[in-house]
């Protein structure tokens, strides 16, 4: 299911005086020009991210973008909010839920807490069984020996080969005068295909088992870097799941644990996060968040044999990463969420692209797959310009300067719209573009 790629011309609206009401390429050029589009990705578009321009109300006012995201039901939000009240975003909540309880599925019914027997049923336990959609009802099959498909918050069908959604919900969402999300004008959009579910035979489920080992989840989310602001909603998640497994009876007769841990937005970090995990018997990590961190650290898990299951990793990179089958992810691959970019932007018009991203895997490769898009559905490929800043291992801009010199070359093409790609740190590309003359009007 992909959005519709008709142009919609009347529902022109001018954010950035850098127009979103282009008829034909050369519009931009004439003197009618009167801006922009501004759209974001899930690394930018929460209230979190809202929240670092309070020096400069409503500047975000009317930008829009897409992220993984199923609309959630009042009782998970309702349980949610119960393990971390006062929550202010929501993004890839239910996807980290989802990943501990999978994995909680994959020992019950591998009858074993070592690694590589949980990796051989994460597939397996979302596909060819009785569908169970509840942490309970899913266990006392699991623990029967039954085959189930489990169907969560988020995972509405089964599991790829690769370990990842066959199939998935985009949000796209719109900032307000507020600089927050309006939860109002939130559209969802499912996409992928059901076909691409994995074929490979499931592995007969064990009935019953014990474990001298409870199986131990280790936190590898942001809790501090360029990342930080998007722990909150996943932590709460995983916390939740594990809650909730626990409340039913655990896993192979014991509590699962839950061993907290920081990836701080870095390959350095999140490295010995996953030695010291190791070292304290943990056999999934529930992360990182960054793709880029994902591909760095990926190698010390493996070496490790940990199960490597993240939330909100989304780079295509990751999808024929070899991983000797322990790395799983239930947020989809990028690749898809370019495609509903893409027609997010081609709704609107646009005729002439600027795209800022900082120089992590997620945002260079996040560039390339909307450019791709934008090209097949007719876009010139000159009429889209990608412009690259580089960040630090810690997710932070190398140099304020090039964030400058970015601005000061983008704001005189004119373009229709500007998608800037990046995490906390892309909210210094947005103010460059104003401060270097975008006129963000309302």
């Amino acid at each position: 299911m992909r959005f519709s790629r008709a142009v919609i011309a009347a529902a022109c609206v001018s954010l950035f005086s850098l127009s979103a009401c282009s008829s034909g390429p050369d519009d931009s050029q004439n003197s009618a020009y009167q801006g922009a589009y501004l759209y974001g990705t899930d690394g930018n578009m929460a209230n979190e991210f809202g929240a670092i321009f309070k020096e400069q109300p409503g500047l975000l006012s009317g930008m829009k973008g897409t992220m993984p995201l199923t609309e959630l039901d009042e009782s998970f939000l309702q349980r949610l909010r119960s393990v971390k009240p006062g929550l202010k975003d929501l993004l890839f909540a239910g996807e980290a839920y989802d990943a501990v309880v999978i994995s909680a599925l994959a020992a019950q019914q591998a009858g074993s807490t070592e690694p590589a027997k949980i990796a051989k049923y994460i597939n397996a336990v979302t596909v060819g069984g009785t569908i169970c959609r509840t942490v309970k009802q899913c266990l006392t099959l699991a623990e029967a020996g039954r085959p189930i498909s489990y169907r969560g918050v988020t995972v509405r069908y089964g599991f790829a080969e690769a370990g990842e959604p066959a199939t998935t919900s985009y949000g796209t969402v719109h900032f307000d005068s507020a600089n927050q999300l309006d939860g109002g004008k939130t559209e969802y959009l499912g996409t992928g295909n059901e076909r691409d579910v994995t074929g490979q035979k499931p592995p007969t489920p064990v009935k019953g088992g014990t474990t001298t080992k409870p199986l131990t989840f280790g936190g590898l989310l942001p809790k501090t870097g360029a990342l930080a602001y998007t722990t909150p909603p996943m932590e709460a998640g995983a916390l939740l799941a594990v809650a909730e497994v626990n409340a039913a009876g655990g896993v192979l007769g014991k509590p699962v644990k839950w061993i907290d841990g920081d990836d701080g937005t870095s390959p350095v970090k999140a490295k010995a996060t996953i030695e010291s995990h190791h070292a304290a018997g943990v056999q999934v990590l529930i992360g990182p968040g960054a793709s880029g961190v994902a591909l760095a650290s990926l190698p010390d898990s493996i070496r490790y044999g940990m199960v490597m299951f993240s939330p909100c990793n989304t780079s295509p990179d990751l999808t024929g990463f070899e991983d000797k089958g322990l790395y799983f992810r239930t947020a989809p691959s990028d690749v898809l969420q370019a495609r509903a970019l893409a027609d997010v932007m081609l709704r609107d018009g646009l005729q002439k692209i600027a795209i800022v991203t900082h120089s992590d895997n997620y945002g260079k490769k996040l560039a390339e797959g909307v450019t791709k898009e934008l090209v097949k559905a007719g876009i010139s490929e000159v009429s889209v310009q990608t412009y690259v800043y580089q960040i630090t291992d810690g997710g932070e801009v190398k140099d304020e300067a090039e964030l400058t010199r970015i601005a000061s070359q983008v704001v005189p093409t004119r373009p229709d719209g500007v998608l800037v790609i990046g995490y906390s740190e892309s909210a210094g590309a947005i103010k460059a573009l104003a401060a270097a003359g975008a006129n963000i009007r309302h």
